[in-house]
């Protein structure tokens, strides 16, 4: 066997060492906590205990895969395969199938993945007579998977007041009825889900005090990995298989906790080493991924959080490059400039393509990195998340605005034509098909006629209606240019309002989706050709140029040479010698949803922090001035997160943006981006917009006299407000929950703004 320890600094080392009682390994990113945990493992198994006592568990089956096969190496044998090591549901599930009597399943129940999850509750809806575009699967299995992940059972759910009263806001009271069947239905089905599989264990060892003295003892070692992503129920089961011999070993960084939209609480780290006495804390705090100005970035950015385990990344790599802080006069121009650094760095430092990320905070912000690096011929590859045009919500939107220019598109007629649902079933789709193959006519000449498809009733009255709203639209094409035809279209098919309604995580993302698609549309429409006159702005023109950048040669699976572009999220636990870290801007990043409340705020910034800590040698931090936002060009002001580097950490030489003066907290408020100097279109832009911005800074609203905020229970759609900077508005719409509804509000000269009740002082003006 080698000698598995040489080759640890001091710090991993009495990590490793260290056999029995609660440790915690707080480990900084690049810091070698993978390497720590499984030579730690290694050591308890030299040490004498057996590897059936021993339980190590991860978040993904590569980690687990990854951490067997290393403690193997270093053993030399293959003892490591007696280890209980995997992920949390795949451990559950062995020890379930093993005890599934206990609870009334039998020991072979199926495991439902998510699709198979929204099918039972889609059935479960029908049944019930419910309406599934309101009660639409996707959203009502998150209600349920949240509930499971916070241990509770239909019946508290049922019962439970606030649960109750945010179910009723949203319009779907009956969720708790759905969970309850569905529980019923997967229990009579012999079958779990995902969440079961952490719910039932919880409820196994409660339920069943010698089954959770079984395993107390049988695991005599536990050993987690990104304790910071855990939740409460995976917090609870640890708690209870760790309470006889407590040798409880959590191995994680508050700093990378990221994931509270899953349930995840960074309170499970911050609170252990009150969980258990005598816990010794083990700092691993070098780095060995990034150069010492990339760290001193993170250490900056992330000493400003109040919630925390203090710690200060260092390195014994090079002091390396400055952090390079760009400003592009909109999101079109950030594309552009990312684009030509990624080709003017491959070409001056030999880098390759697979060198660099460009890291985003939502995915709807891919759109002008694709189409910046498809006019450069980069080869590029979307991870969490299809290319932006070929998403779904985006391909059907697409699909009607193709049919309004050419109504021969059959294909694209047969995407849309029941979507949004308008009672045009399959049945007579199929009708309409045969009526024009043997009639040898377009679908087209067949849906003006339906009676020639034997169409009859509401069918043929539904297919009239959808004619004659295609015909209303293409009244409108030599009349109107692109963006005003396709805002058209989103509003009267109902596209849109459907996108809309759906107020799950994956439908705010399609919404997102759609609205940047329009923004797309709508910046066609303003802004000028690479000659400076004004261009075609109709629809058909501005289709014919995303058909040339859909219709590009799709990256080939295999190609692993491609610039990466992938979400904050999706980046962590990855490494690239070159980061963009993109769209730093207030309402984008930090989300406009976090700005009032300070553990939304402290996660946005560790968002950050994992987005600086992917860098190895260079990185880029860029934001737009300007950006279409549902339809507008909206004016940024930079992330509060850039006014949080230190000067002396940044590179602005090039960029054109000037050093921070008094009375301008970033230094940037009056650029007149001399970059973009050279192009008298976007200057004369960037001067109006200057305008815009000067007019808007001199107006402020001074509270009135009698100004006492009201109780924000009181607060309701159609009421008129009083904001103590924004001045006079009103509501125009309330959505969340209890304890965080968050009002829409059209603020007179200042536009509408989302703002969180909770923490907002507004007036109600009688």
């Amino acid at each position: 066997m080698q000698d598995y320890l040489k080759g640890l600094n001091d710090q991993q080392r009495e990590a490793v060492e260290h056999v029995d009682g609660a440790i915690m390994i707080v480990a900084g990113a690049g810091s070698g906590k993978t390497k720590v945990l499984t030579t730690r493992i290694a050591h308890l198994m030299q040490q004498g205990v057996d590897a059936f006592n021993i339980l190590a568990l991860t978040f993904t089956n590569k980690a687990a895969a990854e951490m067997k096969e290393r403690i193997e190496h270093i053993l030399g044998s293959t003892e490591a395969r007696n280890l209980y090591i995997g992920t949390f549901h795949s451990v559950f599930a062995r020890i379930l199938r093993a005890e599934a009597n206990k609870l009334g399943y039998p020991n072979n129940f199926t495991i439902y993945d998510t699709d198979d999850a929204k099918s039972v509750i889609k059935s479960i809806v029908s049944d019930m007579k419910l309406d599934d575009k309101h009660y639409k699967p996707a959203y009502v299995y998150n209600r349920i998977s949240a509930a499971k992940n916070s241990l509770v059972d239909p019946t508290t759910y049922q019962q439970d007041y606030q649960i109750q009263q945010e179910d009723a806001r949203s319009n779907r009271p009956l969720i708790g009825a759905i969970y309850d069947a569905y529980s019923k239905r997967c229990f009579k089905n012999g079958a779990m889900d995902f969440d079961d599989l952490l719910f039932k264990m919880y409820l196994l060892l409660t339920h069943f005090p010698d089954v959770l003295a079984k395993y107390q003892h049988r695991f005599r070692y536990i050993l987690i990995d990104e304790y910071q992503d855990t939740n409460l129920a995976q917090y609870q089961i640890i708690k209870m298989l760790g309470a006889v011999h407590e040798n409880i070993c959590v191995v994680g960084d508050d700093a990378q906790s990221i994931y509270s939209f899953r349930g995840a609480t960074v309170q499970n780290i911050l609170q252990f080493q009150d969980d258990y006495e005598d816990v010794k804390v083990v700092k691993l705090e070098q780095n060995y991924r990034s150069t010492q100005s990339i760290l001193n970035v993170a250490n900056t950015i992330i000493s400003k959080n109040q919630n925390q385990i203090p710690k200060e990344l260092w390195t014994s790599n090079e002091e390396g490059e400055k952090i390079k802080l760009v400003r592009t006069l909109t999101d079109n121009d950030e594309g552009r400039f990312v684009a030509d650094a990624i080709t003017e760095m491959k070409l001056r430092n030999h880098y390759k393509n697979k060198d660099f990320a460009i890291l985003y905070r939502t995915n709807a912000q891919s759109r002008s990195f694709e189409e910046s690096l498809r006019r450069m011929n980069i080869t590029y590859k979307l991870f969490g998340g299809v290319s932006f045009y070929q998403r779904k919500e985006i391909k059907d939107f697409l699909a009607y605005l193709r049919i309004v220019v050419n109504t021969r598109d059959e294909e694209n007629f047969k995407r849309i034509i029941n979507y949004p649902a308008r009672s045009i079933g399959k049945t007579s789709v199929d009708k309409l098909l045969i009526a024009a193959n043997q009639q040898d006519k377009s679908f087209w000449e067949v849906l003006q006629f339906p009676e020639m498809a034997g169409l009859r009733g509401a069918s043929a009255t539904a297919v009239e209606n959808f004619v004659l709203m295609i015909q209303g639209f293409q009244t409108m094409i030599e009349t109107h240019n692109a963006y005003d035809l396709a805002f058209t279209v989103g509003k009267r098919t109902g596209l849109v309002a459907e996108l809309y309604n759906d107020k799950s995580v994956e439908g705010l993302a399609r919404y997102e989706n759609i609205q940047e698609l329009l923004n797309s549309i709508k910046e066609f429409t303003e802004t000028p050709d690479e000659e400076g006159e004004l261009r075609d702005k109709s629809l058909g023109s501005y289709l014919q140029q995303i058909t040339l950048l859909t219709d590009a040669d799709q990256d080939k699976e295999g190609d692993a040479d491609a610039v990466k572009l992938m979400t904050i999220h999706a980046a962590k636990g990855l490494e690239f010698p070159c980061v963009f870290n993109v769209g730093l801007e207030e309402n984008l990043f930090p989300s406009s949803m976090s700005l009032y409340d300070r553990a939304d705020l402290e996660e946005e910034r560790r968002l950050f922090y994992v987005a600086i800590t992917r860098a190895k040698e260079r990185l880029w931090v860029t934001f737009a001035g300007s950006r279409y936002r549902f339809g507008s060009l909206v004016q940024n002001d930079p992330s509060r997160f850039i006014d949080e580097i230190p000067e002396l950490y940044l590179d602005k030489s090039f960029t054109g943006i000037p050093h921070r003066t008094a009375g301008a907290p970033n230094g940037l408020g009056n650029t007149l981006f001399p970059s973009f100097d050279k192009t008298p279109s976007l200057k004369k832009l960037a001067d109006k917009i200057q305008q815009q911005k000067a007019v808007a800074s001199q107006v402020q609203h001074t509270p009135s006299t009698n100004f006492q905020a009201d109780d924000p229970a009181k607060l309701d759609v159609g009421m008129k407000v009083e904001h103590q900077k924004f001045g006079f508005g009103k509501i125009l719409n309330v959505e969340g929950g209890v304890h965080n509804r968050v009002a829409t509000i059209e603020f007179e000269g200042q536009g509408a703004k989302k703002i969180m009740l909770n923490y907002a002082k507004l007036r109600i003006v009688n």
